[in-house]
């Protein structure tokens, strides 16, 4: 098969999956499409390093990861007021403006970085442990502990669990 093909092959698979992380991620459709934009020609650059089909997913959002990580080394974050994220949200499509899904983007951004990251990758991008630990350079008993410990704090964010009593002892 040839490059072109190829390459056209693995973006028409998982472009889908990739934007959806992506605006997830980036929180805008602009920044987010430039990413998307910047990894798709870095994999064209390197696609002859892909090795096998079934791990060209990873190998793409490690890719489109690094790619956003160094947008915020070149440019300077533009504030914008609340209300005009608030726009934002509300003209995407399929957003949920139920407070059900309210109560878990809240909960969601509550999360350390190093719990939400593995949670994103696997509800958003469907990948497995084994993939999640190859795209962040860990094992993947640390991801399945990160995701654990995301789940166990996304309950008590939510008050499906009580967190531990914290009260003076002798009381």
């Amino acid at each position: 098969m040839d490059k072109k093909r190829k390459y056209a092959l693995l973006i028409e698979a998982h472009s889908q999956d990739l934007y959806r992380y992506a605006l997830w991620l980036c929180k805008d459709s602009n920044m987010a499409e430039d990413v998307m934009q910047e990894a798709f020609l870095r994999a064209w650059k390197s696609l002859d390093s892909l090795r096998e089909a079934k791990a060209a997913k990873g190998w793409l959002f490690t890719i489109f990861r690094r790619e956003h990580a160094r947008q915020f080394e070149r440019k300077q974050l533009q504030y914008s007021d609340v209300e005009s994220m608030d726009t934002l949200a509300d003209n995407q499509i399929g957003y949920d403006d139920s407070p059900q899904a309210f109560a878990l983007r809240a909960a969601l951004k509550r999360l350390p970085v190093e719990y939400r990251e593995p949670l994103e990758m696997q509800v958003l991008g469907g990948f497995s442990c084994e993939e999640i630990a190859s795209i962040l350079d860990i094992s993947a008993s640390a991801v399945m502990t990160r995701l654990f410990r995301a789940r166990k704090k996304m309950r008590q964010h939510l008050g499906y669990e009580s967190t531990p009593d914290l009260g003076v002892v002798g009381e």
